[in-house]
């Protein structure tokens, strides 16, 4: 991944797009006020708040760059690139966003590939064979390198950089070092074993002291089989039996209430229309209503959450504005013509329901109540040749209605993804449109 971020983006952005002049100093102030607009979840990480200083884009890390090219980059350079540059950002971007997935699909080597290629072959033209580096020409076997040895984050070198920094901060006396760590891990795990007298220790306990953050996020507790099984409930919408019952690899996380009426939120007619979906064999209904004597009784009260955890990810709502960053979210819906299509919603709160579908056993039901963006006609602006190719798509500001489709259950959700507001035109007047930058950490959302 240094190949890729330091080897590559570094080059594109400071070597050819600034030290050519396609990006002003001017240029570069703008682009710092836009990306101090974005709203970034705190455990995506940070990047240099002074890009504009120096040479531009001074001190970034490889995990910054991977940060700035899947999520600023598009929105932020787009409108100071002529077409070239414009296509050589889309499919570099593209191929970023396919590489540092954690879950890879084989057939999407072949696509990789061939967008570094088209990245290296306009780099050519544009700027001429002198541009060309060993680290463009060593991309060109990443894909080679994926086939025989998996997806990259199974073998590039960050988990190793954290661990050199970790070990590196704690105190030593700078002589003996290697020892003196050692004997501190020896301690550290003899004194675990007296604490845990079943002996569950994890053992290298001092490396586990920092909460992940970036690239490094790890999976927690739960096993590769548990996250691809929750995977595919987002992924196969269209064959999708899933009522929100059904065990996933996480938790509803504090502060929560408990007992919180359905009328208070307005969403008791919307709850009756969503069971009513799901359970097509089923009918439900308010209290007191006659209208149909064999139809299950909806409860009024349920528990709301502000937060919700998957593996490392953790999804906020509006219920708290402490974690709100973390409440815009994607997630697939079929039309009536069977397409399929992802939309961008913001989680107002989460909520555990609980009710009997089978008139016996009372069934907790894991749902979250969202509001969605609208479409417009212009939703694949940042494009070539308004083709839909980019990772970064504009939406209305504005929400749909409260509908039905509003609550849906918590393993429909596909992934996060991060606004930013951004005019197409320089208009005092234009209108303003919600740019979403999917956050793709975990498996291509496409």
């Amino acid at each position: 991944m240094h190949c890729l971020f330091l080897g590559i983006a570094k080059w594109i952005v400071k070597r050819i797009w600034v030290d050519m002049g396609v990006l002003s100093s001017n240029n570069l102030n703008n682009i710092q006020k836009k990306i101090n607009e974005f709203q970034v979840p705190a455990d995506l990480g940070r990047i240099p708040g002074k890009i504009y200083c120096g040479e531009g884009f001074s001190n970034f890390t490889a995990d910054q760059w991977g940060i700035f090219i899947s999520i600023y980059a598009t929105v932020v350079l787009w409108e100071y690139l002529e077409e070239v540059d414009r296509k050589i950002l889309t499919y570099f971007v593209q191929i970023c966003h396919l590489f540092v997935n954690r879950i890879l699909k084989t057939k999407s080597l072949d696509e990789i590939h061939k967008k570094i290629v088209n990245v290296v072959t306009l780099i050519e033209k544009k700027y001429g064979r002198n541009v060309i580096t060993p680290n463009l020409h060593l991309s060109l076997h990443l894909s080679a390198c994926s086939h025989d040895f998996g997806s990259l984050y199974a073998f590039w070198c960050f988990l190793f950089e954290r661990m050199n920094g970790i070990l590196g901060s704690l105190s030593n006396s700078h002589r003996q070092i290697e020892p003196e760590l050692m004997r501190r891990l020896i301690n550290d795990n003899r004194i675990n074993k007296m604490i845990y007298t079943e002996n569950n220790s994890k053992g290298l306990e001092i490396l586990n002291t920092r909460q992940s953050v970036g690239s490094l996020s790890e999976m927690d507790q739960f096993g590769h089989d548990e996250m691809r099984r929750f995977w595919m409930y987002s992924r196969t919408i269209q064959e999708s039996t899933i009522s929100g019952k059904e065990p996933f690899p996480g938790e509803m996380l504090k502060p929560f209430s408990e007992n919180i009426p359905l009328s208070a939120d307005g969403i008791l007619d919307l709850m009756i229309a969503y069971y009513n979906d799901t359970y097509e064999n089923l009918k439900f209904r308010k209290p007191f209503e006659t209208d149909s004597l064999n139809s299950i009784i909806i409860p009024l009260k349920i528990n709301k959450y502000c937060r919700y955890r998957i593996g490392s990810e953790i999804f906020g709502s509006t219920f708290s504005l402490r974690h709100q960053k973390s409440s815009y979210i994607l997630a697939k819906f079929a039309s009536e013509d069977d397409s399929i299509d992802i939309y961008p919603g913001q989680i107002q709160f989460f909520f555990v329901y609980e009710i009997s579908t089978n008139r016996i056993n009372m069934e907790n039901h894991y749902l979250t109540y969202v509001r969605w963006y609208k479409k417009i006609k212009n939703r694949f602006y940042f494009g070539i040749n308004q083709e839909q190719m980019c990772n970064v798509e504009l939406w209305d500001t504005e929400f749909y209605p409260k509908s039905r489709n509003c609550i849906i259950p918590v393993h429909h959700i596909l992934g996060r993804f991060v606004p930013v507001k951004y005019k197409i035109s320089d208009r005092k007047n234009a209108k303003e449109y919600l740019a979403v930058n999917p956050i793709n950490r975990k498996y291509n959302l496409r």
